[in-house]
């Protein structure tokens, strides 16, 4: 990718109120049919806000914000380690260290039900609109896929490693498994895998990102990199490519500090996000192979991040990430838990023009 861009101070961007106060923001979501955000933490709860956001009315002026706390609940047994919303927003799913996956239904109440069980933690949740099922990615090597109404999973696949992350779109459900391995479904009917590899990235993937119109997907890494692959490889389509965003290196450009990217959020025009432990925030195309956007530091990790259904509200969390385990952390009251909403315009985020040269 060339460095091509606008660089921006996030300072202007507006704090969420009442964030977790106690360990770390694992995964944030935006509801699909309202500007409703959800923090997943790993202090066991989830909480929502109601994000409403007014464009600037002149140039170089701030937009206008009204953000109020919604609701919270806890999960009874342990840390959040991923949320979902379903297809109308009005349930939330949360994957629990407990190996546990619940149900919240936010508009009756503040109880978490018990959908499904692994035999390890539940690294990943998200929903399926196709099947209109939850599905649960877990150490315990399986994805499972739930219909809310019954305790007995409608299915499930044995994976060759533990599930990392996982990403579902339309019909396409990838999979980040531990070893660098990668599975991908198809959910038309019957779940059928459609693709195993081993990612193109050197070291461990931290997260994956199915393309908005189902062509492919997006990989990070604990090394500072990312991966675009498509599904189509032959003549007259994309090329697969890999490229740095969270590194940092010296003057003379000999030596790198390494981040790990912890998430790739996709805009709804196609672009995309990646943030990351040096705090960074970077906007991409990667059609014409180009940094849109790159923030400056927060100062912080950024632990998670996701664009609104509507794509202009961009929604960031700085939280510890326990890339340096628990001798990282600095305890509750000195480790500082903080959401920020950046509101995205489109000449932020829209493609552009490929440069000359550039295939």
């Amino acid at each position: 990718m060339s460095g091509f861009g606008m660089t921006a101070q996030p300072s202007p961007d507006q704090l969420v109120p009442l964030p977790p106060t106690a360990d770390g923001i694992s995964s944030l979501a935006w509801s699909p049919t309202a500007n409703l955000l959800a923090a997943g933490n790993w202090d066991g709860t989830v909480r929502l806000w109601d994000c409403q956001v007014q464009p600037p009315s002149m140039p170089n002026s701030q937009a206008m914000w009204q953000v109020q706390p919604k609701a919270e609940s806890t999960t009874p047994g342990g840390p959040v380690l991923d949320i979902a919303f379903s297809g109308d927003g009005s349930t939330l799913f949360a994957g629990s260290n407990d190996n546990k996956v619940y149900m919240w239904q936010v508009a009756s109440g503040n109880t978490m039900q018990q959908i499904g069980v692994h035999d390890a933690p539940v690294r990943s949740v998200c929903f399926a609109a196709a099947n209109n099922w939850v599905v649960s990615g877990s150490w315990d090597k399986t994805i499972k896929f739930w219909d809310c109404r019954s305790p007995t999973p409608v299915g499930q696949f044995q994976l060759p490693e533990r599930v990392y992350s996982m990403s579902c779109v339309g019909n396409v459900l990838a999979v980040a498994l531990a070893a660098r391995k990668i599975v991908v479904y198809t959910l038309n009917g019957s779940p059928q895998q459609q693709l195993e590899m081993e990612s193109p990235l050197k070291y461990q993937t931290r997260t994956i990102s199915v393309f908005p119109d189902q062509s492919g997907f997006a990989v990070g890494s604990i090394e500072g990199r990312c991966h675009i692959h498509y599904f189509q490889q032959k003549p007259g389509f994309a090329e697969n490519f890999a490229f740095r965003c969270h590194r940092e290196e010296n003057a003379t450009k000999t030596i790198s500090t390494v981040h790990s990217v912890n998430s790739i959020p996709f805009h709804p025009f196609g672009t995309f996000a990646t943030v990351g432990g040096d705090g960074v925030i970077n906007f991409w195309d990667k059609d014409s192979k180009q940094r849109l956007k790159l923030f400056t530091p927060c100062g912080d990790t950024i632990s998670a991040a996701a664009f609104n259904a509507q794509g202009n509200i961009f929604a960031y969390a700085k939280s510890y990430e326990w890339n340096k385990g628990h001798e990282g952390y600095q305890g509750a009251g000195v480790a500082k838990n903080e959401i920020y909403l950046h509101y995205t315009p489109e000449e932020e985020i829209k493609q552009r023009a490929k440069k000359a040269g550039k295939r």
